[in-house]
């Protein structure tokens, strides 16, 4: 198994968890968020489409950010 298939089976049981339109990667979440800071396992985050402010989760290895929670 290489590492790409380690991330992609990762990213698989994220979303099966949280909804595909709700895991990010770190590029994906730069274009979907404004990062305003991270308390891990948190980072605290705006929405660029509205403005919106919250929390996502995310991991380190793979680096993916997950489950928009607003108003945190």
């Amino acid at each position: 198994m290489s590492a790409n298939d380690s991330e992609d089976a990762v990213r698989t049981q994220l979303e099966e968890q949280y909804g595909e339109d709700n895991v990010w990667d770190t590029k994906e979440v730069q274009e979907v968020f404004k990062v305003e800071g991270f308390q891990s396992p948190v980072a605290l985050v705006t929405r660029k489409s509205d403005g919106k402010r919250g929390t996502v989760s995310f991991i380190h290895r793979p680096r993916f950010y997950f489950d928009f929670t607003e108003g945190n």
